[in-house]
Parts: C-alpha cells; sequence; structure tokens
C-alpha cells in the first residue's frame, strides 16, 4: 500500500512540474527545472577545463607544466570575456547579411527587462543569461583544443594573442553558420552539440598551429619518430574521467531543457559511445604495437564522445556504439598518420578532435535517415576551409610580428623555467655545494 501511494505522489508530482499552462505560457515549476539543470550543465563543461588541464599536463614532460596550466587558465578567462564583449552576438546575431553568412547584434550582453530574458525567452527553457553562460563555456573549450597541440614549444604570449583572436571571432562567426540559424543551417546540417562546431573548429586550428611551429626539438629524426613520453599518466588518465564526467553537461545540456525523454536518451549514447571508443582504441594499437598503450586508450574514450556528439540525440544506442568504436579505431591510426608526416601532436589532440570531429559529423548523414550525408560533408568542408584559412592567416601574422616559436634554448630547459622562472615540482632539483 505504502508502495503505491509513494508511486502515485511520484507520479502526480512529476506531471504537475512538467505540465504546461492552459493559458499558454510555460509552467513556472517546468521553467525553474528547466534552468537548473541548465545551469548545472554549465558547471559541468566548466570542469572539463579542468580535464584538458590534467590530461595536458599529464601527457607532456614534467618541464612544461607550469606552462600548460597557465594556458588552460587563461583560456577560461578569455573565453568569457570575448564571448561576453562580442562573441555571443556574433553567434547568435537574430539577422544576417552576406547572405546568412555574418550577422552581428552589437556589442557586449544586453540585460532583457522581466519575462523577455526570463521564462519567455526560449519558451520556458532558460534564461537569458543562462543561454549565454552555458554558450560561453563551449567558445572557451574550442581554444582549449588548440592549446594541447602546439604544447612545449610555443610562445605564451603568441598563444594568448592567437586565442583572443580565434575565441572572439572565428568560432562564433562559424557556430552561427548552425547554431545561429545560418546558411549552413537553413540548408539542413546538423550538429547537435559540436563535434564540427566546437571541436573540429579547434581541431582545424591545432593543425595549422602545430604544422606552423614545427616538431618539438628531438621529436622526428632520419630514421623515425623518437616518442617523447608524457610525465605522469595517473594526472592523464583523472584528466579523461572528468573530461567523459563533463562530457554529460556538453551533451546532455545541449538538449536545451530538463525533458527527461531526451536528456536520458542522450546521457545513454554518449556513454555508450565513449565505451565503445576505448575498446576500439585498444583493439588497434595493441594491435599494432603488440602491447596495451594506455595513452592510445584514454584517447579513444575521447575519440567516442567526440564522434557520438553531433548526433548524440539522434542516433540509436547501437549506432552509437559503432560510432564510438570507429572513433577509436580512427584515433590511434590517426595519432600514427601525423606522426608519418612529421606533425608533433603531444596529446593527440588532432587526432581526437579534429578527425573524430570530421567521423562524428558525417555518422549523422550516414546512420541517422534525418539528414543528409552530402549536405553533412558540405558543412565539414565548409567549416575546413574556412577555419584553416583564419588560422593560417592569424598565426603567420603573430610569427612575423611579435614571433610564435620559443628559443631552442627554452625549449630545452623547459617553458616553466625559460618563460615562467618557476617550477611546478620545487624542492626535486639536484643542488651542487662548492
Amino acid at each position: 500500500m505504502k508502495l503505491i501511494l509513494i508511486t502515485l505522489f511520484i507520479s502526480l508530482t512529476a506531471e504537475s512540474l512538467f505540465a504546461v499552462d492552459v493559458s499558454g505560457g510555460v509552467d513556472q515549476a517546468l521553467f525553474t527545472i528547466n534552468n537548473i539543470w541548465m545551469l548545472i550543465a554549465t558547471f559541468l563543461v566548466f570542469i572539463m577545463h579542468l580535464g584538458f588541464a590534467t590530461l595536458e599536463s599529464g601527457l607532456t614532460r614534467a618541464k612544461n607544466t607550469v606552462n600548460i596550466l597557465f594556458k588552460n587558465v587563461s583560456i577560461i578567462a578569455i573565453g568569457l570575456l570575448t564571448y561576453a564583449i562580442c562573441g555571443f552576438n556574433l553567434m547568435y546575431p537574430g539577422e544576417f547579411s552576406l547572405g546568412n553568412f555574418f550577422g552581428f547584434a552589437g556589442w557586449g550582453i544586453a540585460s532583457p527587462p522581466d519575462v523577455a530574458g526570463l521564462i519567455e525567452y526560449a519558451d520556458g527553457s532558460y534564461t537569458y543569461f543562462t543561454d549565454f553562460i552555458f554558450q560561453a563555456m563551449f567558445a572557451a573549450t574550442a581554444a582549449t583544443i588548440v592549446s594541447g597541440a602546439v604544447a612545449e614549444r610555443i610562445r605564451l604570449s603568441s598563444f594568448l594573442v592567437f586565442s583572443t583572436i580565434y575565441v572572439a571571432f572565428i568560432y562564433p562567426i562559424a557556430g552561427s553558420w548552425k547554431w545561429g540559424a545560418g546558411w549552413l543551417d537553413q540548408m539542413g546540417f546538423y550538429d547537435f552539440a559540436g563535434s564540427t562546431l566546437v571541436h573540429s573548429v579547434g581541431g582545424w586550428a591545432a593543425l595549422i598551429g602545430a604544422s606552423v611551429l614545427g616538431p618539438r626539438i628531438g621529436k622526428y629524426h632520419k630514421n623515425g619518430t623518437i616518442p617523447i613520453m608524457g610525465h605522469n599518466l595517473p594526472l592523464a588518465t583523472i584528466g579523461v574521467f572528468l573530461l567523459w564526467f563533463g562530457w554529460y553537461g556538453f551533451n546532455g545540456g545541449s538538449v536545451l531543457s530538463a525533458d527527461p525523454g531526451p536528456v536520458s536518451f542522450v546521457f545513454v549514447t554518449t556513454t555508450l559511445a565513449a565505451a565503445a571508443g576505448i575498446i576500439g582504441a585498444m583493439t588497434v594499437s595493441w594491435t599494432l604495437s603488440k602491447k596495451p598503450d594506455l595513452s592510445m586508450v584514454l584517447n579513444g574514450s575521447l575519440a567516442g564522445l567526440v564522434g557520438i556528439t553531433a548526433g548524440a540525440d539522434v542516433i540509436m544506442p547501437m549506432y552509437a556504439v559503432i560510432i564510438g568504436f570507429i572513433a577509436g579505431l580512427l584515433v590511434v591510426l590517426s595519432v600514427i598518420f601525423f606522426d608519418r608526416i612529421r606533425i608533433d601532436d603531444p596529446v593527440g589532440a588532432i587526432s581526437v578532435h579534429l578527425t573524430c570531429g570530421i567521423w562524428g559529423t558525417l555518422a549523422v548523414g550516414i546512420f541517422s535517415s534525418e539528414y543528409s550525408f552530402l549536405i553533412q560533408l558540405i558543412g565539414v568542408v565548409s567549416y575546413g576551409l574556412f577555419c584553416i584559412a583564419s588560422a593560417l592567416v592569424i598565426f603567420y601574422a603573430i610569427k612575423i610580428t611579435i614571433g610564435l616559436r620559443v628559443s631552442e634554448e627554452e625549449e630545452l630547459i623547459g617553458l616553466d623555467l625559460g618563460e615562467h622562472e618557476m617550477e611546478a615540482y620545487a624542492g626535486f632539483q639536484i643542488f651542487t655545494v662548492e
């Protein structure tokens, strides 16, 4: 009897919370629940920055740890502030010019009066300010992707200049083409949470940055590749778990409401793809190297997550397993390919975010009957051309003006001492007594 009463209470409570007001407005309780979930998702995406920081630190050498952490902390500030100043209004301009390629709603974020910025803003899903802060976290993530690929040899000041320009202008303009109802959106291109709009946009810049910079000293030899091992795999593993945890906000929050059906569905596809990515990366790396490689398995989980992000809400769960597994295979093969052509990426960011971002976007056109593979391909190519051209201009402009790469001496002693005059692990130096 008690069980029946409890069940009835829960049912009536859920019905009242997810009800629509007969007057045509959204129920206040539903609005509150939607908005709270969006803010929780925002917090989860924020935690991903800690994941990026620990992953990148763990997969690089100890002598560059302070530099890695400094970049990751700075990127958050740059991403949030530039998005407030101009990025949000570039990405969601309201009205477009130049054939739905570009629009701008003005400088700074507004303060809509009363219900205009509250319950009426997004049909009761979230407020104006919740929309801004959730999207701002995505903007900062795009710049973070570049950090790992150019690690251990880029000048800090040059990286920060690039990040500021790229996240302030290039990312939001590209984002407006789909999420801002621009030309690709009108064509029917689909990217649910950013396999292309976030990950590939960051990945293309990472590829150009690593190419323009050149490899780290000692990475490549005339007889092949010399592995440069990361200094702390436990730290890298913690980073991957934090990123996976944060991805539930990244994808789950992109439902843009607390609707239990779509949110739970996205959680399932996201989880299965990540798990399958691990198995895929494990299979191919173990087969090729004859030994189980932890770093490849870690990137395999991220590959699965990136791969499912474009279609997490429309891909059936068992198809999500296939997408994640293939992403795990691709990330390992991609790492090997970029080493073969001597593009040095210390953490595998290009392979995870670009290669698997492309795969995930195209997979929507393969595994979902609602969307066209050809249009998905047009979107991938369009973003690639725009981001490559933009990143090339910015990186080369920085290179010929303030310089892009640290000196050979700074690279050899490490950027912690070379640029910061401090160490991440103080107290481990060897002193000699004269």
